[in-house]
């Protein structure tokens, strides 16, 4: 290509060699997170993994992708962008590994109207550090310089996961019965759901700043109260699964608990839950209280304060106790499987 040319091209708002120092800081990043199966990383047209497949006896690939919504918006209003690697990351390897699945390696996918190399770092120095905590690899990834598709600093972000289970051992809910129990660990804070209401709400009509500190958190102010990264569940979960008998996960993600235990239930069942189980971190009552919610619809929206459910039979109770315990997680015992049309039957008024 002759030096006029490429002039012309960054003329339209493209540069090359921009994007070429973007995948420079990448590269060093992504070695951080290479794990047994790795051939080949960033840099080629493809990453190259092989998985270990003697370890299993039928083994499967599990597959997700997700992105982190308009949180990217609340990142830019806070100044912080650390968090939002750690949040893609956490919101398609929760996802495998609710069903059983160790996640192998991840990709991502990075489109703005123009690249800023800063923002990039912080947030893949996030995505990075989301991989070592999922245990995936950081193979590769495509980041794209959109002009006229995206507003100048204006971006997205997307990722997609890659794991292996046992094809036996695959954690779907089929084993669910009657009076299998329901437990409920914390989530983090809001997670990245729910973020188009908070802006809305807290940001739009109430007017808070990123320096404002609430009367409830004043150690903590708005801005990293907001961008709180999403709990990547999967250690916890990979050993768990292991040691317990577990009849099924749920990753609490938008549609709350209202719309997401019933995605393991099978036919004939449904989920009853005390909603008064646990207490609700005051973020959500904030957001409530501000755009004059109801308490039924938050449910519907927000994870409010449970990340991750697990659903177990009956006697199986007492070791998952035992293991929550022994590993320093708090717990609350939400409910009980019932007879039903696969939804969640919240067993006190709101």
């Amino acid at each position: 290509m002759s030096g006029d040319n490429r002039n012309r091209y960054a003329s339209a708002g493209v540069s090359i060699e921009r994007g070429n120092r973007w995948v420079d800081a990448i590269r060093p990043l992504a070695a951080k997170t290479d794990r047994n199966g790795v051939v080949a990383g960033i840099g080629g047209f493809g990453g190259v993994f092989r998985p270990e497949w003697e370890k299993y006896r039928d083994p499967v690939l599990v597959s997700g992708t997700d992105g982190v919504g308009t949180k990217l918006k609340v990142a830019q209003w806070a100044g912080i962008y650390e968090g939002l690697g750690i949040d893609l990351v956490a919101m398609c390897a929760n996802d495998i590994a609710v069903m059983g699945a160790e996640p192998l390696f991840f990709l991502d996918y990075y489109a703005s109207g123009r690249l800023d190399p800063e923002v990039g770092k912080r947030i893949f120095s996030g995505i990075a550090e989301g991989c070592r905590q999922a245990g995936a690899a950081l193979l590769g990834g495509e980041t794209a310089e959109m002009p006229g598709v995206y507003q100048d600093a204006d971006f997205d972000l997307a990722g997609f996961v890659v794991g292996i289970a046992d094809r036996e051992k695959i954690v779907d809910g089929r084993k669910i019965g009657l009076g299998h129990r329901l437990y409920g660990l914390p989530s983090t804070g809001i997670h990245s759901n729910g973020f188009s209401l908070v802006r809305k709400v807290l940001i739009e009509e109430r007017g808070i700043s990123p320096g404002d500190r609430p009367e409830w958190s004043p150690g903590e102010d708005w801005s990293h109260i907001l961008t709180r990264p999403t709990r990547i569940y999967v250690p916890l979960i990979l050993e768990m699964i292991a040691r317990v008998e577990v009849s099924a996960m749920v990753h609490v993600t938008g549609g709350g608990l209202t719309e997401n235990v019933p995605r393991v239930l099978p036919e004939g069942f449904s989920a009853r839950i005390n909603p008064r189980a646990w207490e609700k971190p005051p973020v959500f009552q904030e957001i409530q209280k501000a755009g004059k919610v109801t308490t039924r619809e938050m449910f519907q929206v927000f994870n409010m304060g449970i990340g991750l459910v697990v659903v177990v039979p009956s006697e199986a109770g007492k070791a998952l106790e035992g293991f929550l315990s022994e590993k320093g997680e708090t717990f609350y015992f939400l409910g009980e499987v019932i007879p039903g049309g696969r939804e969640v039957v919240y067993d006190r008024s709101f």
